[in-house]
């Protein structure tokens, strides 16, 4: 007997393969045949005719069942992940559970595609062996719901007497429930070793999940036939639907195509369900419990494989697509919105303008002309907000969009526009990461552009207005698309424009709306300024922080401040003074958190008289930069007064020495009498020129105060002339700020300053004297310099030109050894004019006066 075993096993695993293969090439034959012949004597016009006669309600029904029935079996790989090393996120599992579970539900679970996903999905924490141990160990249990359905369905035909004709199937049922107790009995009961690792627990999770399974499906298969009015009798459908399952598990047919749908067919058409029914009944449940899932599932896969490209190029591909989105659907909205205030102002247009006529349906569709124009205008407005990347425009744009959708779908019912508006949908949910700015801020440009759009649309309602008037029509002859409906619509418009601006303004001025750090004034931090000249040492512009007409950021480390940039706002711009002042082993984290927090709110910055140096690394932040000048140095310890260069000044300081003009080097605190004198002097050398600030001192009491000031008086002791030193923290260097004489000072005064202050500095220790910048020396002269800094270079000079900087660089060549260049930078891709005509207005701003407001402010308060 034992030797006859051995035989026969040995010759099934020799011919096991080829006669499954014949036995399920059988069974597809024999299921191709019974198809064909049923699917003869159907009627597919009633088929269409049903399909076509769904509501919306049943394929909403359908389709929230049908994936709520694929969820139970996800408890399979909750169970396998208990045999794998390490741990995985719920939200993981509960993906990669979905995407599996839904592809192997139509090609067979324990095939080597069941196993090759989860060997992709879980290989970060465990290798391919583990996998197929797990899914080895969890296999056995899959068909135990259905074993648990059998017993329920026998309960069904024999106690409730709901099986009918059903009963000769009795038989089936009984071997399909015997299985789940022989599983129970290997895996627990018998200690089997492959299975010791399977608690009770965990098998009832399986069990539990086997069994949801099989039951969700069971009773969708039966809400599918509700759905389509089979509503007597519909107990009795659960055995047969039962011995279908069990019937297409033994034909080995992945998702037991066709051998369940044969038994379904004859046996419900043998209850009574008209044959058009059956087929649009086994087509729904194919389509919401297999289709519809996969397509979720292949949507998950392609975000989860699109995550893992992202990631291998360092997120540049989502970057990409964001930014695709956000332009798009600004260009949207933007163009939308202009194409419906045509329409509302010129409503015939569409029949006469072939572009127009194809673009326009590519819109939103009011009937009435005032929803239109608010619509429209309230597009724009929101576009505004998409182009500056503000948070807050999400969800007035989201908001716009589904009420432009439901009116568009609802007005035309036009499919092919309701998928294109969708698509715009999915943009805006698409560049929600992008729109991560606090507030708007609105400058000069964007008011000219709003202003463009709105008032030429104002202009050209007006004007249509007017040549529809009945004076005007009856003695000249109008263009069909200027021809108006009637006046009552014309009117309509008009007040829609009216009602528009205010909206435009409202949405505006919600989107500016908000707390901003960098456009209220500063209290002065004249302690932590010290603190950091003091610790890390200042530099040759570090002084004008006293001047009070700046706002200052401080980085801190360890709630320590390290450094301090110096700006001023102007609009949507802050333009930055010189280099950081501080500690420079810190520059670079400081700059990346003051560029973050400042496109945070949406500003764009501008660094003017800034280091070669400082550029570079400014470069490496996405700026550019131009040329706007040169620094000139002196070498103090090779300066001298003997030889043949210097004879003439060496003559000139005789001269003065002999005249009597004293040279003194003046320390605070001065008292107010000396004060007085000093803004005599200021006074007298200013004139009628206004002070500015900015990039250069002006005469402040406070500001004069912090440091030591030169003074050159006459025989007599009066000041006619006096520089106010600029302290750097250190030794390198020694520049002055002020630079002031009186009128009737004698000639050479200036030189007399600058040599006095060379031999102080040879004298107390300083490397260099700084003779300050020499504005536009060798900037854009080239015939292959840039155009941009041509222009840059145009309105530099002519904004600038109070100054009176012609001939300057010659003056200061007569004593610098050293030329060191000076660069605006400005961010790649913002305007360059709009950067140096704010920049412009800054240097010439008056030095009592902080900010220049724009008649428009109103709108960010």
């Amino acid at each position: 007997m034992e030797s006859l075993y051995k035989r026969l096993s040995s010759w099934w695993v020799k011919y096991a393969r080829p006669i499954k293969v014949i036995f399920v090439i059988s069974v597809i034959i024999f299921v191709v045949h019974a198809l064909t012949s049923f699917f003869k004597t159907v009627d597919w016009h009633r088929v269409g005719t049903g399909l076509s006669n769904l509501t919306w309600s049943s394929i909403l029904i359908l389709l929230v069942f049908g994936c709520i029935a694929v969820i139970p079996m996800l408890g399979y790989d909750f169970a396998i992940v208990k045999f794998l090393p390490g741990k995985f996120k719920r939200s993981y599992i509960i993906r990669c559970g979905w995407i599996t579970n839904t592809l192997t539900n139509i090609a067979g679970f324990g095939g080597v595609l069941g196993a090759t996903m989860r060997a992709y999905f879980y290989r970060k924490h465990a290798n391919k062996k583990d996998i197929l141990l797990a899914i080895s160990k969890i296999a056995v249990f899959l068909l135990s719901g259905l074993s648990v359905l059998c017993w329920v369905a026998l309960a069904f035909m024999f106690i409730f007497h709901q099986g009918g004709h059903f009963n000769q199937y009795a038989l089936w049922l009984v071997a399909g429930g015997l299985y789940f107790p022989v599983v129970f009995y290997f895996t627990l009961i018998n200690n089997n070793r492959l299975f010791k690792d399977v608690t009770p627990k965990i098998e009832g999770l399986l069990v539990g999940s086997s069994t949801c399974e099989w039951l969700f499906v069971a009773l969708f298969f039966l809400l599918v036939g509700w759905c389509l009015g089979v509503r007597h009798n519909l107990a009795s459908v659960l055995p047969l639907y039962v011995v279908a399952q069990l019937l297409g598990v033994i034909s080995m047919i992945p998702g037991a195509l066709g051998s369940f749908d044969v038994m379904m067919m004859f046996e419900l058409s043998l209850m009574g369900v008209s044959k058009p029914t059956i087929i649009i009944w086994l087509l729904l449940f194919r389509i919401f419990y297999y289709i519809v899932p996969l397509i979720i599932a292949g949507i998950l896969f392609l975000h989860d494989l699109a995550r893992q490209v992202n990631d291998f190029f360092d997120g540049l591909p989502l970057v990409i697509i964001q930014n695709t989105a956000h332009f798009l659907i600004t260009a949207f909205m933007y163009i939308s919105g202009i194409l419906m205030l045509l329409a509302a102002a010129v409503p015939d247009i569409t029949a006469d303008n072939k572009l127009f006529a194809r673009l326009y349906p590519f819109t939103f569709f009011f009937i009435h002309q005032l929803s239109t124009v608010l619509f429209a205008i309230a597009m724009l407005a929101c576009a505004r907000g998409l182009a500056s990347k503000v948070q807050k425009a999400y969800w007035p744009t989201l908001a716009l969009l589904l009420i432009g959708i439901i009116s568009t779908w609802w007005n035309l019912r036009t499919m092919s526009l309701t998928i294109y508006l969708a698509i715009v949908l999915i943009l805006i949910l698409l560049s929600k990461r992008e729109l991560y700015r606090a507030k708007l801020q609105y400058s000069i440009s964007k008011f000219a552009t709003d202003l463009l759009i709105f008032a030429g649309s104002c202009i050209l309602y007006v004007i249509v207005g007017v040549l529809n008037a009945p004076q005007y029509t009856r003695s000249h002859k109008i263009p069909n698309f200027f021809l108006f409906p009637g006046e009552k619509v014309w009117f309509s418009g008009l007040i829609g424009l009216l009602l528009g601006l205010i909206l435009l303004v409202l949405i505006l001025r919600y989107f500016c709306s908000g707390t901003d750090p960098f456009a209220k004034q500063q209290k002065f931090a004249a302690e932590r300024i010290h603190k950091v000249i003091d610790q890390f040492g200042g530099s040759r512009t570090s002084h004008l922080a006293f001047l009070k007409d700046k706002n200052l950021y401080f980085y801190q480390k360890d709630d320590q401040d390290q450094l301090y940039f110096m700006y001023r706002r102007n609009y949507d711009r802050l333009i930055i003074m010189g280099d950081p002042v501080g500690n420079s082993a810190e520059i670079r984290p400081a700059l990346r958190q003051f560029l973050t927090e400042a496109d945070l709110y949406n500003y764009q910055l501008v660094f003017y008289e800034v280091s070669g140096e400082f550029t570079m690394l400014l470069h490496e932040f996405g700026f550019d930069f131009i040329k706007t000048g040169e620094t000139g140095l002196v070498r103090l310890a090779d300066f001298t007064l003997a030889g043949k260069r210097q004879r003439s000044q060496r003559a000139l300081m005789h001269k003065f020495d002999r005249e009597g003009y004293q040279f003194n080097v003046v320390k605070p605190p001065f008292d107010d009498e000396f004060m007085q004198k000093l803004k005599a002097v200021s006074d007298d050398w200013l004139g009628k020129q206004i002070e500015k600030g900015f990039s250069l001192g002006f005469f402040s009491p406070n500001y004069i105060q912090q440091a030591p000031v030169a003074t050159v008086t006459d025989q007599d002791g009066k000041i006619v002339a006096f520089a106010t030193f600029m302290p750097t923290g250190g030794k390198k260097y020694l520049t002055i700020d002020l630079m002031r004489h009186t009128h009737n000072a004698p000639s050479g005064i200036m030189d007399k300053i600058f040599i006095s202050m060379f031999l102080y500095g040879q004298e107390h220790g300083y490397e260099y004297f700084d003779l300050g910048m020499a504005p536009l020396s060798n900037v854009g002269e080239s015939q292959f310099s840039f155009l941009g800094e041509k222009v840059a270079h145009f309105i530099y000079e002519y904004g600038y030109h109070l100054y009176g900087f012609q001939g300057l660089r010659r003056y200061k060549n007569k004593y610098a050894d050293v030329w060191e260049s000076r660069y605006t930078a400005f961010r790649k891709w913002s305007s360059i004019i709009n950067s140096m005509l704010s920049l412009v207005s800054v240097i010439n701003q008056r030095a009592d006066k902080q900010e220049k407001r724009p008649f428009f402010s109103w709108i960010a308060r």
